[in-house]
C-alpha cells in the first residue's frame, strides 16, 4: 500500500465516541466560564490539531517499523549539555515483570482505550474545577506520554496537550499496542540522561532489562513520575512504599496486561 494510501486510511478512522459528545462532557465538569473558553477555543484549536497530526502521521508509519533515533526530550537534555544514556531493546527483551509494573502504576487501562481514558480526563477536569488547572494531575496515558516525549515540549500548555491528544488517537490507530509500550519503556526517562529500561536497569540495578525482579520493575516504575526526585537503585522510604502499592498491583494485574502479554 502506498504511503499517501496508508496516511488517508490511519486519519479516516471511525472514533468510538463523537467529538462533539467527549467536548460537551468534559466541558461539562469545569465552571462556566472555563466551560465558554473550552468549547469557544475547540474549532481553532481542532484545525491545529488535525493539520499537525497530518504532518506526524508520516512520520507515525515509519516509527512502526523503525527505531525513532532520539525524542525531543532526549534532544532538549542534549541541547542544554546533558549527558544522553539509551541502549534500545525490543519489548521482548524487557523483563515482563517491567511491563506488568508500569501498565499497573502509569495506565491500567492501556490494553482497553483507543489513546485517551476519558474517565481519568473527566475526573482531571473536576478537579481543575474545584483546585485550578495549575493543580489538575495529568490524566496522560502511555500512549499520550508516548505522544509527548517523542514529538512535543515538556509543558502543560493547552496547545501542547491538544496536539498530545491527537498524536495519541492517530497512534493508536496506526500503532499496535506492543509497539506503543516497546516505544515508551525504550524513551521514558529514568534519571537525569538515563533514557529507556536496559539503561535505567544497567544504571540503577547492574543488570540488563531481561533480567529484573518484581521488585526492582516495581521501583522504576515507581520512579517514573519524578525520576529525578524518585531514585529506583537508591529508594528513599516514600518510594519504597509506592514500589510495594505497584508490585502488588503488578502481581494481579492478569487481563490489564493481556494486549501485550501471553497469558499465563
Amino acid at each position: 500500500m502506498a504511503l499517501q494510501d496508508r496516511v488517508r486510511e490511519a486519519l479516516a478512522f471511525q472514533p468510538r465516541i463523537k467529538v462533539e459528545d467527549w467536548v460537551s462532557r468534559l466541558a461539562a465538569n469545569v465552571p462556566s466560564c472555563a466551560r465558554t473558553a473550552i468549547i469557544g477555543g475547540t474549532a481553532a484549536l481542532a484545525g491545529l490539531v488535525a493539520a499537525f497530526v497530518i504532518i506526524i502521521t508520516p512520520i507515525l508509519l515509519l516509527f512502526r517499523f523503525v527505531d525513532p533515533p532520539m525524542s525531543t526530550l532526549m534532544l532538549g537534555r542534549a541541547l542544554t549539555g546533558g549527558n544522553i544514556e539509551q541502549r534500545w531493546v525490543k519489548l521482548d527483551d524487557i523483563s515482563p515483570n517491567l511491563v506488568r509494573a508500569v501498565i499497573s502504576s502509569e495506565d491500567g487501562q492501556f490494553c482497553y482505550h483507543y489513546g485517551v481514558d476519558l474517565r481519568e480526563m473527566e475526573a482531571a477536569l473536576r478537579q481543575a474545577g474545584r483546585a485550578g488547572f495549575d493543580d489538575v494531575r495529568g490524566a496522560s496515558t502511555i500512549t499520550m506520554q508516548v505522544a509527548k516525549n517523542l514529538f512535543l515540549w515538556p509543558s502543560k500548555d493547552l496547545l501542547r496537550k491538544g496536539l498530545e491528544l491527537g498524536i495519541a488517537v492517530v497512534m493508536e490507530q496506526v500503532w499496535p499496542k506492543r509497539r506503543i509500550l516497546e516505544v515508551y519503556l525504550n524513551i521514558a526517562e529514568w534519571g537525569p540522561g538515563i533514557f529507556g529500561a536496559e539503561a535505567a536497569a544497567r544504571h540503577h540495578f547492574r543488570k540488563s532489562a531481561a533480567r529484573l525482579t518484581p521488585y526492582e520493575a516495581a521501583l522504576l516504575a515507581a520512579s517514573l513520575p519524578n525520576p529525578h526526585r524518585r531514585v529506583a537503585g537508591k529508594p528513599g522510604p516514600h518510594t519504597r512504599r509506592i514500589a510495594q502499592i505497584v508490585q502488588a498491583r503488578a502481581r494481579t494485574a492478569g487481563a490489564r496486561v493481556s494486549c501485550v502479554l501471553p497469558r499465563r
